[in-house]
């Protein structure tokens, strides 16, 4: 019986650790999804829908507290851009946050890749197989490489 309730208890103690990583990699992913409608919207020269997508991104990412911090403060800056240049621009500290984020929590990224520009020397993720550059849009879409 002590084994038994000595085993309960060690069960309840690791689902009780592991709750926060669930939440915080939840978290993660809802951080992710509005990062890759910000990066489809730069990608095809619009601005629709950024500032709520990066309003939703510091609300997440001020909810995992210090470790959110940077990807919060990146997210307002890029929800304050006045226009498009203004957005691309604040897109690359973004983009540095939310990946050493996901990193950071050893996610995995399933379909997700990371992609490097170097003529701009920033990097983003995306979805999509094909390199679709959020600095250049449609003036310079292919720009860029998928990095492992």
């Amino acid at each position: 019986m002590t084994k038994r309730l000595a085993g309960i208890a060690l069960t309840l103690l690791c689902l009780a650790h592991g709750a926060p990583r669930l939440h915080a990699s939840d978290t993660m992913k809802a951080i992710l999804d509005s990062y890759l409608t910000i990066h489809a919207q730069l990608a095809a020269d619009k601005t629709d829908g950024i500032k709520a997508a990066a309003a939703n991104i510091a609300t997440k990412a001020e909810s995992l507290g210090a470790n959110g911090a940077a990807i919060a403060k990146a997210a307002k800056a890029i929800g304050t851009a006045a226009d498009l240049a203004a957005a691309r621009e604040a897109f690359g500290p973004l983009s540095d946050a939310v990946i050493a984020g996901v990193r950071a929590e050893g996610q995995n990224l399933g379909d997700v890749k990371v992609a490097f520009c170097p003529m701009n020397k920033r990097s983003w993720m995306q979805k999509e197989p094909a390199i679709k550059n959020p600095y250049y849009g449609t003036m310079m879409s292919t720009c860029g490489e998928f990095k492992k």
